[in-house]
């Protein structure tokens, strides 16, 4: 089992798109007892990461509760970034 942060960031070489929630709903099976991942700390992760150049931030909306959903990507120098250090 890879660390979180790892999983979260191959996790984004595998879609076109995603947002916090995306990337929990997608990993709760395999993490679902880590205690990071919860919404703070994966959105933590994710500005990380785009500060960092491994993603880039899409698009943005409001959800039906008014919160605010983040859209990144793994753009081909993240995601080629992404799969050299980490691998499957």
């Amino acid at each position: 089992m890879k660390p979180l942060n790892y999983a979260i960031l191959k996790y984004f070489t595998t879609v076109k798109e995603a947002c916090a929630e995306d990337v929990i709903e997608a990993l709760k099976d395999e993490y679902g007892n880590f205690k990071a991942l919860k919404k703070d700390a994966v959105v933590a992760a994710l500005m990380t990461a785009e500060a960092n150049g491994l993603l880039e931030e899409t698009r943005f909306e409001m959800d039906q509760t008014g919160q605010l959903r983040i859209y990144y990507h793994a753009h081909e120098e993240g995601a080629a970034t992404i799969n050299k250090y980490i691998k499957d």
